[in-house]
């Protein structure tokens, strides 16, 4: 009785991580995208702030979701992303001054994200907290995925760095465009050509096995 609810539940974290990725599929929050995966260290703190902030919001959206007036839920949406952003900016000084500076704004601009308020609004609002809760955490670990993707070839190409640590040598020329905006831009476009390269080679193959 149990098996179709834990197969929707793993379709429905796969879908957020993979298959409707907020970034390679989606093409959603671009600014943080594009503005803070200059290293690692920034696009893996930005995913994961993100995704704590699209989780706990979605939870309490869909605990409270019979109990908002439909005239004010986007209203009532914002305040209650607003207020976890809040707490997620607080942490993220407690845990790193460095990273909390070279985040910047970005950290305060979660509350307009549209991968978060766009799940409280299609999903949260319409189903379950367990539901909600393991499609938001698909959704986050999908654009904490895509973030620290991002984030790896940036940093290795314009730094000769992973993390931090040295990993090209230092006889390696760095590509200082890589760490520049210009680099984001170049960088998505590939990991987006990419994607979508695979998305339609898994189509043909399954028109193949379908003749």
């Amino acid at each position: 009785m149990n098996e179709p609810n834990k197969t929707f539940d793993a379709t429905t974290f796969v879908k957020g991580l993979w298959k409707e990725n907020p970034v390679f599929v989606q093409v959603l929050g671009m600014c943080p995208t594009l503005a803070v995966t200059n290293s690692a260290t920034n696009g893996l703190a930005m995913g994961l702030a993100t995704a704590f902030v699209l989780v706990m919001s979605s939870m309490l959206v869909s605990m409270l979701r019979n109990f908002i007036p439909k005239q004010v839920r986007i209203a009532t949406f914002i305040l209650i992303i607003a207020t976890f952003v809040t707490v997620a900016e607080y942490l993220i000084q407690a845990i790193s001054i460095d990273i909390h500076k070279a985040l910047g704004a970005f950290i305060s601009l979660i509350v307009v994200n549209c991968i978060i308020l766009g799940r409280a609004e299609a999903f949260a609002s319409k189903n379950t907290v367990g539901k909600s809760i393991i499609d938001a955490a698909g959704m986050g670990a999908g654009f904490t995925f895509a973030l620290l993707c991002l984030g790896v070839v940036r940093e290795i190409l314009g730094s000769g760095t992973l993390f931090g640590l040295q990993v090209l040598g230092q006889g390696f020329e760095p590509w200082v465009l890589m760490i520049l905006p210009g680099g984001g831009f170049f960088t998505l476009g590939a990991w987006l050509l990419l994607f979508n390269y695979m998305k339609e080679r898994k189509a043909a193959k399954m028109q193949e096995v379908v003749a």
